[in-house]
């Protein structure tokens, strides 16, 4: 895990549960991103809309008001250039395949450990 890989890169965690949003928060910030939050599918949208400047959304699949896939694929049709990283408790291989219909580029099981979150996002930009 490089320090500071993600210097200067906006990224939006889309979590609804607090302490998985702390959490990535802190392994986030200290390899350097800049952090936007939403707590659901809807303000996740909002703030997608408000930021033409989001590099990567790590957004969490079961979401309240508006699931994860459903938010990607709403995302998507804005016609931007985002990366979306789903976070998800299941790695199932049609659950991949709905994520895949949904827009989502990749995506990292649960629990997600520090480095390996950060080299997965760092690895986009290389």
């Amino acid at each position: 895990m490089e320090i500071l890989a993600l210097k200067g890169r906006k990224i939006l965690v889309v979590e609804d549960d607090l302490s998985s949003r702390l959490y990535l928060n802190k392994i986030l910030e200290r390899a350097g991103a800049d952090l936007l939050n939403a707590v659901d599918g809807v303000e996740a949208i909002r703030v997608t809309e408000d930021n033409p400047d989001i590099d990567i959304i790590l957004m969490d699949i079961q979401l309240p008001v508006m699931d994860g896939y459903t938010s990607a694929k709403k995302i998507r049709e804005m016609g931007r250039n985002i990366k979306i990283v789903a976070q998800t408790a299941y790695g199932i291989s049609g659950d991949m395949e709905n994520m895949i219909a949904s827009g989502f580029d990749d995506y990292i099981l649960k629990p997600i450990y520090a480095g390996q979150l950060i080299d997965k996002l760092a690895s986009y930009f290389k």
